[in-house]
């Protein structure tokens, strides 16, 4: 969910981000897409719709997830593609938290998520995963090969397992049908290693997903050495960096983890970070396709370089020089080594002797928070070449001379989030099922259109998740979407609501909501429900067991009521259809926080006429 904010962006800002990402030799130039096939439940920093709510349900137009996929696809044809379901919805388990009882249910899911992009989007998938860092099952992933071939998807490869090297090496080893579907062995944050099982499956290694490093210079030089030294150390030929852009509000977990940062759509203000630049330094100057060199690509003082060709005379050099404490990842630990300065030879064998006489010299100093991208030509004599190598820097060396580094104009100042914001949700075509920065954290709220209404709420916000989800992390028992700025403090919160579930059915408005995420079970904040048998209460926390105040309230499913929650200082009061229903309830702590609305189970419910002052 970390693409949440960056589709409410307006022009020209929305595509200067997208080109910045995606454009070739422009930016980032990335060469794979990896997106969440959205499954309703929470995937880190937020939830993301699927495609199938429910069993007899089927639409290919939910979240943001096809429209960036169009979005890069467009800039480059030749991007890779690939999807993996985080968590999905609750029917396919029926009933449990396991998605493999029902193998063939699980594979009729994903493969219809594939022809669906197809179909509707004219986008073809050319990867697929099992389950996000999670247990695999032989038995479905030979099922799920099997199904992709019956629908003639035979050009989609399997990755498996997004999650550790064991034990999904050693069972390719012993299960000859099982070593047959698996295209590519992808691993979470290796550390650059790998092991002597997964090499000994002659299959593709990945790094499927890595860096999650707070995107300054040091999580550029993280990022800098791990490109190159999980083929160095690991024999692993793509890196995927979670995540793409940091478009989710920074508070949630894991805030600015992108390699460039876009979390501000009310004021256009984006920044292109420093991984960008350093992703450049390969994507730039070689495509997929391209083969690694096999040369022993430590450098005598400390750091690494690979080397690449396309075969027909083209050659790329990366080298890196990053320090220890430049390049600390996020996870795992990284053991001491140092760096030194040095002048490092390259001696060039073959036809290389013969076709490379001179090349583009492009060089990127981190050191100093400075990112150039310079352009310099160097001469080859007999087959070799000497460069003095500083420490912390990047440097590519190519025969092409294709890359750029581009840029626009200054993006607008950073804002924070409007003090006044208001959302009738009255939008007949809306471009997207999910209203402009409500950031569901458990259940998904959508555009909805009350065609039974005969007034004022035929357009509405309707919580749509009604069984619990198979999970990934601990969701929440409530569901809630969270908006604003976390630094509010005092605010009035108006929402008209409508429960539909009859007898216990639930909602609330709230406000200082302090947490999300993977995080979103220990959330507090100050919450107003109001419940189906009319009564109230005020909470101190999503889970509803801090009670601060009770009573009844009048409420009843099936028609619109008006909540309003004013919080001032240290006090709380609530407002029923513009009447004070409690007031003076003492508020301790959350000091600040979101804004959020929410249901009290996975229930249907219905929202309209949002509107915070702060």
């Amino acid at each position: 969910a970390t693409s949440r904010l960056l589709v409410n962006y307006q022009e020209p800002y929305r595509s200067q981000i997208l080109d910045y990402l995606f454009k070739p030799n422009f930016g980032a130039s990335l060469h794979i897409l990896k997106v969440e096939i959205g499954g309703d439940a929470q995937s880190t920093d937020g939830t993301e719709p699927s495609h199938m709510h429910y069993e007899n349900d089927e639409n290919y137009f939910r979240g943001y997830e096809w429209w960036l996929m169009k979005e890069a696809k467009k800039r480059n044809p030749k991007i890779k593609l690939i999807g993996l379901p985080w968590a999905f919805p609750g029917w396919i388990g029926k009933g449990e938290n396991w998605p493999y009882d029902y193998p063939d249910i699980t594979a009729y899911y994903i493969v219809s998520w594939i022809l669906g992009a197809k179909q509707y989007h004219d986008l073809d998938i050319d990867y697929i995963g099992i389950w996000n860092e999670r247990a695999f099952s032989s038995k479905y992933i030979k099922l799920l090969r099997y199904t992709l071939d019956k629908h003639g998807l035979e050009q989609v490869r399997i990755i498996a397992s997004d999650r550790l090297w064991e034990p999904i090496s050693f069972v390719m080893l012993i299960d000859s049908e099982l070593h047959g579907v698996v295209d590519v062995i992808g691993a979470h944050y290796p550390g650059t290693k790998t092991v002597q099982n997964a090499i000994l499956t002659g299959k593709k290694l990945w790094s499927s997903e890595d860096y999650s490093t707070f995107n300054n210079d040091v999580g550029a030089g993280c990022w800098a050495r791990i490109l190159n030294q999980n083929y160095v150390n690991g024999n692993m030929t793509a890196t995927i960096a979670w995540n793409l852009v940091a478009s989710y509000y920074e508070q949630l977990p894991f805030g600015r983890c992108g390699l460039m940062t876009a979390q501000e759509p009310w004021s256009g203000h984006y920044k292109v970070e420093s991984p960008i630049w350093i992703t450049a330094h390969t994507t730039q100057f070689t495509q997929p396709g391209w083969s690694y060199l096999q040369v022993d690509g430590h450098l005598e003082g400390g750091g690494s370089f690979v080397a690449l060709t396309d075969g027909l005379g083209n050659l790329t050099i990366i080298i890196e020089t990053m320090s220890h404490n430049h390049s600390k990842c996020i996870r795992p630990p990284l053991p001491n080594f140092s760096v030194l300065p040095q002048r490092a030879t390259f001696y060039l064998r073959g036809s290389f002797r013969i076709f490379f006489t001179s090349g583009i010299w492009v060089f990127c100093h981190l050191v100093v928070n400075f990112c150039s991208l310079s352009f310099l030509q160097f001469q080859v004599w007999r087959g070799r070449f000497s460069l003095d190598l500083n420490v912390d820097e990047v440097y590519t060396l190519t025969t092409l001379k294709t890359g750029r580094k581009c840029d626009y104009p200054e993006p607008p100042p950073p804002q924070p989030f409007p003090s006044s914001y208001k959302d009738d949700f009255n939008i007949r075509n809306p471009p997207f099922s999910e209203a402009p920065n409500f950031a569901d954290q458990t259940g998904v709220f959508e555009y909805f259109v009350n065609a039974s209404d005969p007034g004022d709420h035929v357009f509405t916000l309707r919580q749509v998740v009604v069984q619990r989800p198979i999970t990934w992390v601990s969701d929440a028992d409530q569901t809630i979407s969270v908006i604003g700025n976390f630094k509010w403090v005092n605010l009035t919160v108006t929402c008209d609501i409508y429960i539909e579930k009859p007898h216990d059915g639930g909602v609330f408005i709230a406000g200082r909501v302090d947490n999300g995420g993977i995080y979103v079970r220990r959330t507090k904040g100050v919450f107003f429900w109001v419940f189906a048998d009319g009564t109230y209460r005020v909470t101190g926390d999503l889970a509803g067991e801090e009670i601060l105040m009770k009573g009844l309230s009048g409420v009843r499913d099936n028609a619109w009521h008006t909540l309003t929650l004013n919080i001032q200082g240290n006090s709380a009061s609530g407002l029923l259809n513009g009447y004070p229903l409690w007031e003076n309830v003492t508020i301790s702590k959350p000091k600040n926080g979101w804004a959020a609305l929410g249901t009290r189970s996975f229930e249907f419910a219905q929202f309209d006429n949002f509107h915070v002052e702060a």
